[in-house]
Formats: structure tokens, sequence, C-alpha cells
């Protein structure tokens, strides 16, 4: 197994960029009235934006998704359970990863497996152990716990389940805790390899305490271009508009980038971002606990969290875009306006779900 990550107080590095338009990102402004002028360009379903700097540009930083502190609890005893929890379930895993699997089906596509189940038990098992009076949401049990705790953990106990169940890379363990509603800590155990030679490796992050990997800092990628950036989405199992205008932003970005790739679990792929192995990362339709521990995993990487129509992102949401920062603006002006459109069709982006009397700081 990968070794267990040091949780750290340093502050992971933020990138400043240059403000958008309102009209795509509402929640944000920029720190000084030296803003950018934006003008239409050629139009892509419906319309484009592109950035004129001024002879002053400004400078911003996309608001944050991370909570502001651990609350009661301390960073290095939050971070040591995620780690401890997705630990636990990435032992159950790596136990089943060569054996023959025991298939169940969700839906026509959707799997679960018995190592599924088996991984979660564990997780539930640490958590609680530690933290009796939380809420959990899990994939597969569900909303157990004090719907009043300030603290919901959010576990995905094999994210990737198709690529389990095929002996194919990539999949991990998820495991991440919000604090009032915002992530506050977060592990993911990524299965690389492959068949008959599976290793793993560790991604984690606390609240202003930067990004792991297998022990070392991490930082997002500098890459400022489109054309130099290697990208990643993933689709959803409805195939319904929001997956053909998907599809669409697939071909658009393969043939102005170094390539775009469907890898099918996004906390790996989250995790590929805070790495720096790719530049971003977009999806429709997330459930919290594929998310919860990825955007915090990036954001701590000194990357950039929203929602594919730019506004402010919640784990709570249907969509996410994550990115280095240097080239959020640039994905945002093909993937906001098909986003927008998305929304004139009828397509539900309010937020998924919440726990009733959970409470949140937003």
């Amino acid at each position: 197994m990968a070794q267990s990550l040091l949780a750290s107080s340093s502050m992971a590095l933020r990138l400043r960029l240059p403000a958008a338009p309102s009209s795509f990102l509402p929640a944000l402004a920029p720190r000084n009235g030296k803003n950018l002028k934006w003008t239409a360009s050629k139009p892509l379903r419906g319309f484009r934006m592109r950035a004129i700097l001024s002879e002053f540009p400004s400078e911003r930083r996309y608001p944050k998704v991370g909570a502001e502190s651990t609350g009661p609890v301390p960073a290095g005893e939050l971070l040591g359970v995620v780690e401890a929890a997705a630990k636990s379930g990435a032992e159950v895993v790596m136990e089943a990863v060569n054996k023959p699997r025991n298939i169940n089906y969700k839906g026509i596509t959707d799997l679960v497996t018995d190592t599924d189940k088996l991984s979660e038990s564990v997780i539930l098992e640490v958590v609680r152990k530690n933290f009796k009076d939380h809420l959990i949401l899990g994939e597969e049990g569900g909303l157990i716990g004090d719907s009043l705790s300030d603290y919901l953990w959010c576990i995905d106990p094999l994210d990737g389940t198709t690529n389990f169940a095929h002996g194919y890379p990539s999949f991990a363990v998820s495991v991440g805790v919000l604090f009032r509603g915002k992530p506050a800590a977060a592990s993911v155990v990524e299965f690389v390899g492959g068949a008959m030679c599976w290793n793993t490796r560790t991604f984690s992050a606390s609240t202003g305490g930067g990004t792991f990997c297998n022990g070392q800092k991490i930082h997002v990628s500098q890459t400022d271009q489109l054309e130099r950036s290697l990208l990643v989405t993933g689709f959803g199992y409805e195939h319904d508009d929001a997956w053909t205008t998907n599809i669409n932003l697939f071909k658009e970005f393969t043939d102005i980038s170094r390539g775009v790739r469907r890898l099918g679990a996004a906390a790996v792929d989250m995790s590929h971002v805070a790495l720096g192995i790719v530049e971003a990362y977009w999806e429709y339709r997330l459930k919290p606990w594929d998310m919860a521990a990825g955007v915090l995993i990036v954001e701590e990487a000194g990357g950039v969290v929203t929602r594919m129509d730019g506004g402010l992102f919640t784990v709570f949401d249907r969509s996410v875009l994550v990115s280095n920062g240097v080239v959020h603006e640039k994905l945002l002006e093909r993937i906001a306006p098909a986003t927008e459109d998305l929304k004139t069709r009828g397509i539900d982006f309010s937020l998924w779900f919440k726990p009733q009397n959970y409470a949140t700081d937003f």
C-alpha cells in the first residue's frame, strides 16, 4: 500500500487570475476597479467570449470552496482519521483486485460489487469509532448519523467500479469530510498499474494545509495554453441532452488541445489535476461522494474549482470544473455557454441533494 501522508500546516499557493465576465461568474468580484474588458467573438452555440486585457489588468482569486477551518476537531486529527478510513477501504480493494468479481447492477450499466460494499463497511467502522456523532453519506449505504452535526463525511468506497470490475485502471477509494457544508479534509487512494502489478498512491489534503501525494507536497501545472493542455472529462449513465452536450465539448476540446481523456473515476481525475499531469477536468451530474475529496485536493494544490457555468461550487451541485487555474477562463469560454444552453432547455441544475437539517455556510 502507498504510505500514509503527513499533515502539513503550510499554506498551499493560490493562483491569482484576471477577472471573468460577471455573466459567467456571478459570485465573483475583482479586487479593484481595473477589470478586464470582454467582447463577443464568433458565436459558439449562441455566443462565446474572449478576454482583452486592459492597460492595468486586475487580479482576483476565485472563491474558495474549502472550509475556512476544520472546526472544533484539529486539522491533524481530522485528516488522520480521513487517511486511516481511506487506507482501510483500499486494503479491502487490494485484497480483491486480482480475484473474480461478484457483480450486480444498480442500472443497465451501473455496476456494484461486493468489494464496494465491504470497502464502505470498513470505512464506516473507522469513522464511527472516532466520531460517533458525525453525519455520513456513503454511495452504497446512504445517509446515517446525526443530521445536526457540523460534519458530513462523503464516502465513495470504490470510485470507478466499472474499471475495477474489468481490472482496468483507474479506480480509487475516496473519503472527504465537510465542515458546515465545505470540504475540510480529504484522501484519495488511487490504484495504479494493472492486472498482476497493482500498486497505490495516496493523495491527501486539509483546508489550508496543502495537498500531498505519498508524503510529498504537490502543485497543479503552470500550463497557460489550451493548445498545450491535456484535459479529462467524464460521462454519466443517462444519455440525455447533458450527455450530448458533453460529447460535443469533448469534440471541441479534442480539436484545440493536446487531447481529452475519459478515465472513468472522478476522484482520480481531479487528483491528476492536483498532481499537475493534466490541466483540467469537468463533468455533469456527479454526486457529493464523487467530488468532496477531489475538489479539496485540487484547490489545496493551487487549482481552481467552479461549476460548469462558472458559478460558485458546492459539493451538492450537479456540475464541476476543476483546473490549474490559468486555463480556467479559457475553458469557460466554451463550457459556460453550453451549460447555460442546457438550462434554457429545462435541464435541472439546482442542488442535487442536501441532508435535511444539515447546516451549511453557503
